[in-house]
């Protein structure tokens, strides 16, 4: 078996009313809602520092991604944050970041740089951008661990909310989210990155563990990430996503709601 890759020359059409999402690879999805499109977490490089090269390349050209509405980072690692892709969008597209990080893209001449407090709430266009808290950590350098914040992001509509953990590990504030948010349509939740799990744990979610947060946010489907793109841990490359089908299926949800994209592959809703 080999990671599912399934290309995409250009994103789905998204009809009035419907949001979709495309898995890029790693934590990068393009959220299409709301008649806006989103980056979270983009990474197009083919390398980023410390680990092997890309495993699969990115699900879509950059270039056919198309008018970027804005652009959410969930921390400041290197799997999360690439500068090379920072570097290819416009400075004038709105970047949403956790506290403290502004700074960085201030530095590299973006003028509309939004610093959000977990539980923090903006609005784009129509589409509320909330803040949320994660259990993970924040390292650039040498010296400054834990100097900025880290977090996840809700994007709402009227009619729609989606979901994105970036980094975690799992706990109770799954449970705080869902009583902010109430109505999510889809979560999009990483599932590797946890062997060995004595150091993993506290910072990374295993498969059963992220089908758990997943109810825990009362959401109607969940969507896989942080796989499958930069070999991180120690598990089996290809164990992720069967495990995340196996503990969804043991928890009695329908196998239709989840998930588990090929690097490129889209989903509309």
């Amino acid at each position: 078996m080999t990671i599912p890759y399934s290309p995409a020359a250009t994103l789905p059409t998204v009809e009035d009313g419907q949001s979709a999402i495309t898995w890029v690879g790693h934590a990068t999805y393009v959220v299409q809602i709301g008649g806006r499109t989103i980056l979270t977490d983009p990474v197009w490089s083919a390398s980023i520092p410390g680990v092997r090269a890309r495993l699969r390349p990115p699900g879509i050209n950059f270039d056919a991604v198309g008018h970027i509405d804005a652009v959410v980072i969930s921390h400041n690692h290197y799997d999360h944050l690439d500068a090379p892709t920072i570097r290819r969008l416009d400075r004038d597209t709105p970047i949403f970041v956790p506290g403290m990080l502004g700074a960085w893209f201030r530095r590299r001449n973006f003028r509309n740089v939004v610093e959000l407090d977990w539980w923090e709430t903006v609005t784009l266009d129509g589409v509320e951008i909330a803040f949320t808290p994660s259990h993970h950590w924040s390292r650039r350098g040498l010296y400054d661990s834990c100097k900025t914040l880290w977090g996840g992001w809700v994007f709402t509509t009227p009619s729609t909310s989606i979901y994105f953990a970036g980094d975690t590990g799992y706990g109770h504030w799954f449970g705080e989210i869902a009583s902010h948010h109430p109505r999510i349509d889809v979560a999009l939740l990483p599932i590797g990155a946890y062997e060995p799990n004595w150091f993993m744990k506290p910072v990374h979610m295993n498969p059963s563990e992220a089908v758990r947060a997943c109810l825990d946010l009362g959401a109607r489907r969940m969507a896989t990430m942080h796989w499958g793109t930069f070999a991180l841990s120690a598990e089996p490359l290809l164990e992720p996503p069967a495990k995340a089908v196996a503990a969804w299926l043991a928890a009695g949800q329908s196998r239709e709601d989840l998930w588990d994209l090929a690097i490129g592959e889209s989903r509309a809703f």
